[in-house]
């Protein structure tokens, strides 16, 4: 059994699935307009990507090798359906927001991805911190770019005006162009300081 520690911080710095493995883009583009959208998606991506990361590693050694991936993808659509359901029953705003989104959690490449690379071939306890590790580095990801698309864009901070009417705000970041810009932005300036770390170490 590996570090659990180590396994979740992997997940969130090291191979963040946003801002390293620049996997995921599709929700990561289209819902963080807002900070809420982009938390919201993020912890509905994470929660899925726990449960099934622990049932596929509980699962691996009688799923046969050759059905795998579709026995892969009833495990993670049966979590999604959990989620969807809990969201219309106690937050449908968010779920109206996120729309058509959520149900395509099903075939995230995160999710996939990580069930094929790391939840059948690993321990259930290491498979769910690695669930929660890339589950958290997707939810700060989408957080930190909702933010700065919404604070620019629209002036507020989860939807509580915070620039005042006379400041001017840029209306191209809550639209599709502006998701491209802050993701590429945010790319450019967390791989600077990472560069800079490793040139002192």
């Amino acid at each position: 059994m590996g570090n659990p520690i180590k396994i979740i911080k992997n997940g969130i710095f090291d191979e963040n699935p946003t801002f390293v493995q620049v996997i995921g883009m599709c929700p990561t583009l289209a819902v963080t307009s807002s900070a809420i959208n982009g938390i919201g998606m993020g912890l509905s991506t994470a929660a899925v990507l726990i449960c099934s990361n622990l049932f596929i590693s509980l699962l691996r050694k009688v799923i046969p090798d050759k059905v795998r991936i579709p026995c892969f993808i009833v495990v993670i659509a049966t979590f999604v359906t959990i989620i969807q359901f809990l969201l219309q029953a106690y937050l449908p705003s968010l779920n109206a927001s996120l729309g058509l989104y959520i149900p395509l959690i099903v075939v995230n490449c995160i999710i996939l991805g990580r069930a094929e690379a790391y939840a059948s071939k690993n321990s259930a306890i290491d498979s769910m911190c690695d669930g929660i590790g890339n589950g958290l580095g997707f939810t700060i990801a989408l957080a930190v770019i909702g933010l700065v698309r919404e604070f620019i864009g629209s002036g507020t901070l989860f939807n509580v005006t915070v620039l005042p009417d006379a400041f001017p705000k840029t209306l191209l970041f809550v639209m599709a162009p502006g998701a491209f810009f802050t993701l590429g932005c945010l790319m450019a300036l967390l791989n600077h300081f990472k560069n800079k770390n490793k040139n002192k170490a």
